[in-house]
């Protein structure tokens, strides 16, 4: 099961006990909404490995009334990523909401999982300025591409999900599934977490992990 990350507002539905860390989810779901964290702060259980990852007030968000932004306006190249300490899983059904605040090279975001370390991980990511969605692998740091889908933007709030059961790769974008590939390059557990890139500054809300 899911081991309950100090200090975020979190959702188990599953009986029993966390499990200790480093275990594999195996059923349940938690939600964390950043509702009970200090506004400048980042939530315990999180590590923000590149980008200035914190705390924020925003009255339009999904629920409640803050949210967990990506601020630092990064150089072209900058992945900025974060990961959630505690939760290390193979087979994954996340989702996240999200809103493009500013970005002049990238905007949007997305969501990170089977991360190894902060240089080596799949992750899908949507962005306006492209109006595309994409599923990558990054692989020391270097990023390639799987897959793409267009995608018009719109602004407000927009919702994204990935699931992967083995090498079978799925995402969604507000409820419909744009991206279905298959890929091998990461067949162990490994951490989730979110993502931008370079002066991508994001607002993320209701990180969900089934």
């Amino acid at each position: 099961m899911l081991a309950k990350p100090l200090g975020l507002c979190v959702l188990l539905v599953v009986a029993g006990c966390s499990a200790p860390e480093g275990e594999e989810t195996t059923a349940g779901s938690a939600t964390w909404t950043f509702d009970d964290v200090e506004p400048g702060a980042l939530s315990a259980g999180l590590t923000a490995f590149v980008g200035d990852w914190k705390t924020t007030e925003d009255s339009t968000a999904p629920s409640g009334g803050r949210v967990l932004a990506q601020v630092e306006k990064g150089p072209s190249q900058a992945f900025n990523i974060v990961l959630v300490d505690d939760v290390i899983t193979r087979s994954v059904d996340l989702t996240v909401s999200f809103r493009s605040i500013a970005g002049e090279v990238d905007q949007g975001g997305g969501l990170v999982w089977r991360a190894r370390d902060a240089s080596n991980y799949y992750i899908a990511r949507y962005n306006p300025l492209e109006d595309n969605y994409r599923v990558y692998t990054v692989v020391e740091g270097k990023r390639q591409q799987l897959q793409s889908f267009d995608l018009a933007a719109t602004p407000g709030w927009h919702s994204l999900r990935i699931t992967m059961n083995g090498d079978l790769i799925r995402c969604s974008y507000d409820g419909e599934q744009c991206l279905e590939v298959r890929d091998t390059t990461f067949g162990e557990s490994g951490q989730v977490g979110l993502w931008t890139k370079a002066d991508a500054q994001t607002f993320f809300d209701d990180l969900i992990v089934r």
